[in-house]
């Protein structure tokens, strides 16, 4: 008898496991958990950016029927310490700042919770929130950050006696002595604007708190269920062992749903306050507080004749919105450390200011201010070609750092390990028929017509470690086998919705030679899987992963050495796991279904093999080995493990009399190293344009003179619709992460910079003809027609 040998799993695009519950509507989310008795939590906001809270008369709101509490702030802060920062400035040379679950003597922001009230029903909690009586001493606002550095500027902490949350610079700052033989100096100004996500699913909790038990049992839709469960205990009092997170299917997260906002807080902290279930589910509206991407970007880049980048000097100015326990300043930290990459640049120096405003905080967001740190130098690099009469694509291919130039140190201590990128701008210009485009464009022109053509190079550094946080680039994974040779996959990373517990799946199955059914990911639960930093910066494959595939060989290794035991042959025999059996390489036919060898090893572990242990588990840890904690003589480290890259190319149409954008085509080479599962990596890249082409268009948080929301759903926060978009079209390149199990570097992050950039070149490249140019986004119809208008067309 022989076992025929199915294909390789990995690499191949296998529908997810559970994609039909989610399409038929069983998978069940946060807000479906029920719980007997349980309770709901409304909250009541500052209508102000910037007022003291005198008082707060809740008398009204608790005589209301199904009411059960109204907690203020001074009455919450009894009960907990302050929220820990996930990222903390003021470990670093920056400021602290004290941020508990409800707001404490002054609200900074429109949208702050200052009191929670909590009623039977989710109707009676709201009517019972709108009777709240707060009354409001309002204080001067501060909305713009370059505003809030001035001397004279409204404090939001005046303790700290500025508004300046950190301030640091990376790279070294040399540009005068690097610039000195430069044939161009250009200077310039690029402006982006308050953004954020919109996951299909807000953000919602459940908390149970047994007081027999002394225990708090969260459903939470969080991204860092273990992280959750740490710092949630250290807020509430509790030891670590008397919190159990779960982590039930997510809608999206794009970061919003990292540890460390205020609501993680409230729902536990009132249901041990009441002693029952009490349950919160998100608004729209308060999704929409959450902010990210707006800075104004400053630089100088010095260029040789033939547009070689020879220095980049970068004052960056993040309006940071008020100071939070989430890690929304990294984004300027990341954004300058990603300043740059993938060119050859000999020098690049960035100095960032991150200002508290009187706005929401900045939450970490998708793709973590690589987006910033892309689009800057994808309008240098345009700007850069205009000057020296070279051709955008040879600009950027002059200034790539060569394939045979890794691993390459950016002057910002990042280590690049690998990498093809001229072949992914050819890939990118033949895919485009670049040469037809061209012609078609001078057409197109000849008539009066507005086309243009946007390229964009974006480098993603993925899976982060950061000192000192609880983030960082390592995850444990655990691999067990029945004895009837089912296998369950405990991890520490999470799925956002994306699909990686499929992909780990099928790594595990490969490993072990099981079909995809024969494995069970468990995901999210803090009771069941090893402590892990859960889904950040597009690590799911690459650490929990690559430990399930380490965690699998190990149990292989037992397989084998059993099957070997059981065909009498020498310990250095090969066998093969595959087809659900173990067979021997040298001969076949020799054949044993994995199964019996599963039920040997656990009933007949005293017979065959004694000098293996008899366990079809295994618990094991990847941690890269690239990662440099420790400072080089310049203050330098390597916090990021791989780095996925990708070239873009746009194609749009402008109408000179509306302002609208019209986009033709977009295409997309990407190379994220070994791809586990084709079908996911196209939908994480396609979904990544379709948000960094609406960031680029559209989707701007906006604000009255007095610092409140005006974009407080769908109707005003405009995200691009299916038929906004064009096909993606996607060619794909493999250069493995080297030294690492898998080859993969992730794919989570991608696609977004790139577009955005691509689509702001476009337009750019449109207006070009009449002499009009936009350095700021989004790139509106308002905008653009001001800027035709500034030059008279």
């Amino acid at each position: 008898m022989t076992t025929a040998v199915p294909p390789r799993l990995t690499g191949s695009p296998v529908r997810r496991q559970d994609g039909d519950v989610f399409v038929t509507g069983r998978a069940v989310y946060t807000a479906d958990v029920r719980a007997d008795g349980a309770a709901h939590v409304a909250l009541v906001r500052s209508p102000h950016a910037h007022a003291r809270i005198v008082a707060i008369d809740a008398a009204a709101a608790r005589a209301l029927p199904g009411v059960l509490a109204v907690v203020t702030g001074d009455e919450a802060a009894e009960h907990c310490e302050e929220i820990p920062h996930g990222l903390d400035a003021g470990h670093l040379g920056g400021h602290h700042a004290v941020v508990r679950p409800l707001a404490v003597g002054t609200a900074l922001y429109a949208g702050e919770p200052v009191a929670a009230v909590v009623a039977t029903n989710a109707a009676d909690a709201a009517l019972a929130a709108a009777a709240v009586e707060v009354t409001w001493e309002r204080l001067p606002v501060v909305l713009d950050a370059e505003q809030a550095l001035l001397p004279g500027a409204p404090l939001l902490y005046p303790d700290w006696g500025d508004n300046l949350i950190i301030e640091r610079d990376v790279g070294p700052d040399d540009f005068t002595a690097a610039a000195a033989d430069a044939a161009h100096v250009l200077e310039g100004e690029l402006r982006t604007h308050r953004g954020t996500a919109a996951p299909m699913e807000t953000r919602s909790y459940l908390a149970d708190w047994d007081p027999a038990a002394g225990k708090m049992t969260v459903h939470a839709t969080t991204q860092n269920p273990h992280v959750l469960r740490t710092v949630l205990a250290a807020t509430l009092r509790l030891d670590e062992e008397a919190v159990h997170v779960i982590a039930p299917a997510l809608g999206g997260s794009f970061g919003l749903k990292m540890y460390g906002n205020r609501e993680d807080f409230i729902v536990p902290l009132l249901a041990r306050m009441l002693g029952r279930p009490v349950r919160w589910v998100e608004e729209r509206s308060a999704t929409l507080l959450a902010g990210t991407r707006e800075q104004v970007l400053r630089y100088r880049v010095a260029a040789a004749a033939d547009g070689r980048l020879l220095a980049l000097d970068v004052h960056a100015i993040a309006d940071h919105g008020a100071a939070a326990p989430t890690h929304g300043w990294g984004m300027a930290h990341v954004g300058a450390l990603a300043t740059g990459l993938g060119y050859a640049l000999p020098s690049c120096h960035v100095r960032y200011q991150v200002v508290a405003t009187n706005k929401a905080p900045w939450v970490g967001t998708k793709p973590f201010g690589k987006d910033g740190a892309t689009l800057l130098l994808e309008r240098v690099v345009d700007r850069v070609a205009q000057v020296v009469g070279v051709h955008p694509a040879e600009v950027r291919r002059r200034n790539f750092v060569p394939p045979d130039s890794f691993p390459w140190l950016h002057t910002s201590g990042l280590e690049l390990d690998s990498g093809d990128y001229a072949t992914a701008l050819d890939l990118t210009l033949k895919r485009l028929d670049h040469p037809a485009v061209l012609a078609e464009q001078r057409t197109a022109r000849a008539a009066g017509r507005l086309l243009g053509i946007g390229l964009a190079f974006e480098l993603m550094p993925e899976s982060a470690d950061i000192p000192g946080a609880l983030v960082s680039a390592f995850d444990t994974s655990t691999v067990r086998m029945s004895p009837t040779g089912r296998v369950t996959v405990l991890t520490g990373v999470t799925s956002p919705g994306t699909g990686n517990e499929t992909a780990i799946a099928q790594l595990v199955a490969d490993e072990l030679g099981v079909p995809m059914s024969s494995v069970q990911v468990v995901q999210g639960d803090t009771e069941r899987c090893p402590y892990g930093f859960g889904n950040i910066s597009s690590r799911s494959i690459i650490t929990g992963g690559n430990a399930a595939v380490l965690a699998a060989r190990d149990v292989a290794a037992t397989l084998r050495a059993t099957a070997r035991a059981m065909l009498q042959v020498e310990p250095t025999e090969e066998v093969v796991l595959a087809g659900n059996a173990a067979a021997l390489a040298a001969d076949p036919s020799r054949v044993l279904p994995l199964a019996v060898v599963a039920g040997a090893v656990h009933t007949l572990s005293y017979r065959l093999a004694l000098d293996v242990e008899p366990r079809l588990e295994s618990t094991r840890t990847y941690r890269p080995g690239n990662v440099r904690q420790v400072p080089d003589a310049l203050g330098r480290m390597q916090t990021y493990t791989t780095y996925p890259y990708a070239v873009h190319a746009s194609v749009l149409e402008v109408d000179p009399e509306t302002g609208s954008v019209t986009l033709l085509r977009h295409v997309v080479t990407h190379d994220c190293g070994t791809v586990v599962n084709p079908m996911f990596v196209d939908g994480q890249v396609t979904g990544g344009v379709a948000m960094g082409i609406g960031a680029a268009l559209g989707e701007e948080l906006v604000f009255d003179p007095d610092g409140v929301p005006l974009t407080t759903g769908f109707k005003t926060y405009l995200l691009p619709r299916a038929i906004d978009l064009p096909t993606v079209e996607l060619e794909h390149l493999c250069t493995p992460a080297p030294g690492t199990p898998l080859g993969a570097k992730g794919v989570g992050e991608s696609g977004f910079s790139g577009a955005l950039a691509a689509v702001v070149n476009a337009v750019n490249d449109a207006l070009a003809p009449h002499g009009a140019a936009l350095e700021s986004t989004p790139v509106s119809p308002p905008r653009i027609l001001a800027a035709l208008q500034a030059v008279g067309r």
